[in-house]
This record gives structure tokens, C-alpha cells and sequence, in this order.
């Protein structure tokens, strides 16, 4: 049953690595200021991120540094907790603590290893960040990145300020959304297993498994 998992999963997982790692890599050219004033202005945030996201692809960078450093950004930018939790939809109450913990963990280790392996395939396009607007009680960013066939495609950044402080809360990649298509993903693993959750901690532990 768990072969029909794996099969079913591929298409999407393949589009929220994309979607997850464009993210991080799409500012990786902007230099703005330090860590302070980018935790206060949401355009300096994405700035920061994508700028110390450049610093991981460095020829004297190992891999164990690389990765240590993208869970880093992550962790201190990204609202892992509330993106994890939404990433769950209806099943965030089947889990009891101790598979809550797993997950949590588990759903870390998948994203930042999905950074890095397609981290690369993204730094070197150009990109800017075209300005920012409202969107209820989030600030969006949005951006664009050029692509070598010319084309431009929009990148909008959700962020929340949560204690005066910014955070990432969804991407969106040509209108997709980095946390929707994730939950959909997840549902489909739980739902092909008899709605069991430990399907999806299964599923997870042999992903982050692969790139161990």
C-alpha cells in the first residue's frame, strides 16, 4: 500500500520542492540590511533571506554546512509552526503528541533538504522585488524572476507580523501556493492509507531517509 503512496505523491512533491525552493533562491542577488531591520520591513526580510541563502552556495560550503545553515533560515524566517500545522488541513487533530512531535521534525527536515536540492537551479536568474501591498492582515511582496528564455514569471511572498517581528508564512509561484499545495499532497498520502496518520509520518521518514 505504501508503493501506491509513493506513486500517487510524485507530481506534487516534485511542484512544492519547486515551489519551496524558488522561494529562498529568488532573492539571493539582493543585498539589504542586517538581520535587525529585516525582521521590521518585509521587503528587507525577503532581501536577507535570499542574500544569506547565496552564502550556502559557495565552493568552500560542505554539505552538512550548507544544509545546517538553510534549516537556520528557515527556522528564524519561516513560520514553521503555523505552516506545519495548516500543511495538516483536517488531520491536525488525529495526531496525538508524540506523532505531533515527529512530524514537526520530520516536516523540517523534508523542506530544507527540498532547498537543497533545487537551490541551485534558481540562484543565478535574475530577480527583483517589484513592491509590496495588503492583504488583510498580511503584508505580500511581490516580485518577479526572469527566466533565460526571457519570460517573467511573479513571485508573491505572504508574510505576517507576529510580535513585531516578520514572517514567512506562504509563497506563491505563479499564482500556486507553496502551503495549499502542500496540504493536498499530505492529504492524499493520509487518505491512500485508510486515513491513518502514521501514513504520512511513513512517507516523510523515507523522504528525509533518501538525502541522509
Amino acid at each position: 500500500m505504501m508503493a501506491h503512496v509513493l506513486s500517487a505523491q510524485n507530481q506534487s512533491r516534485v511542484l512544492f520542492r519547486v515551489l519551496m525552493a524558488t522561494g529562498i533562491a529568488l532573492a539571493l542577488a539582493v543585498a539589504l540590511p542586517g538581520r535587525g531591520t529585516a525582521a521590521q520591513d518585509p521587503q528587507a526580510l525577503i532581501g536577507y533571506v535570499g542574500t544569506h541563502g547565496m552564502a550556502t552556495l559557495g565552493p568552500n560550503i560542505l554539505p552538512a554546512q550548507r544544509i545546517a545553515q538553510l534549516r537556520d533560515l528557515f527556522q528564524d524566517y519561516f513560520d514553521v509552526p503555523g505552516i506545519a500545522e495548516f500543511a495538516l488541513g483536517r488531520y491536525r487533530s488525529s495526531a496525538n503528541p508524540q506523532q505531533q512531535e515527529e512530524y514537526l521534525g520530520l516536516y523540517q527536515d523534508y523542506t530544507v533538504h527540498a532547498y537543497d536540492t533545487q537551490l541551485g537551479q534558481y540562484g543565478a536568474a535574475p530577480f527583483r522585488v517589484t513592491g509590496s501591498r495588503s492583504d488583510g492582515e498580511e503584508t505580500v511582496v511581490t516580485s518577479e524572476i526572469i527566466r533565460s528564455s526571457g519570460s517573467r514569471v511573479q513571485i508573491d511572498w505572504y508574510l505576517a507580523n507576529q510580535r513585531g517581528r516578520y514572517k514567512i508564512t506562504d509563497l506563491k509561484f505563479g499564482g500556486i501556493s507553496m502551503k495549499i499545495t502542500q496540504r493536498d499532497e499530505f492529504a492524499r498520502w493520509i487518505q491512500n492509507n485508510g486515513g491513518r496518520f502514521d501514513a504520512l509520518l511513513s512517507v516523510l521518514r523515507q523522504q528525509t531517509a533518501r538525502v541522509r
